[in-house]
């Protein structure tokens, strides 16, 4: 299964400012319509509680498209649950990707958050990473993985500049 991980950071490496979760407060336009578009075109969005409360607000659900929320704690989420649409699951990642797997799925677009990166990346699960950079520098925030102590490397695929503000989007393939 193809897992294809998309970020958005600082400069300085933040997905977050500060404590502030709403990344659409600081995210560019182009950076946006580039990840709508991935959401748009994968019908598998794996993500964590965290990202998920913070992204509830913009999430609309529809049919063939599945997103699961990784959560210690699924049974907190039932009243939300929408089957085939919207599902919790205290699944290591591996054992998600083989279910999903033997459910006919091809590929899960990650979206994070920081905790469900980095497993992910520990257990080798990742092949493809989208990082957009936004000129910005917060000083304080989450990164884009944590928990986990990492050595990955990465190739560089393709280095797209989305707008005059200088809004990168990097493509990186993961060596495995």
């Amino acid at each position: 299964m193809k897992v294809t991980m998309v970020m958005l950071t600082s400069v300085d490496g933040k997905t977050t400012k500060g404590n502030d979760t709403n990344i659409y407060t600081w995210s560019s336009i182009e950076d946006q319509k580039h990840f709508f578009s991935l959401i748009k075109k994968n019908n598998l969005i794996v993500m964590g509680r965290g990202t998920y409360e913070a992204s509830k607000p913009v999430i609309k659900l529809e049919k063939g498209k599945l997103r699961i929320v990784l959560t210690r704690s699924p049974k907190k989420y039932f009243k939300q649950l929408v089957r085939n649409q919207l599902e919790f699951s205290n699944e290591t990642p591996k054992k998600l990707i083989e279910r999903m797997a033997t459910l006919g799925y091809k590929k899960i677009l990650l979206v994070g958050g920081a905790t469900i990166n980095g497993l992910f990346l520990k257990h080798n699960l990742v092949d493809e990473l989208y990082l957009t950079i936004e000129p910005r520098i917060f000083g304080i925030g989450k990164n884009i993985t944590e928990g986990q102590l990492l050595n990955k490397s990465l190739q560089l695929i393709s280095i797209k500049k989305l707008n005059k503000t200088g809004t990168l989007l990097l493509k990186y393939q993961l060596n495995k």
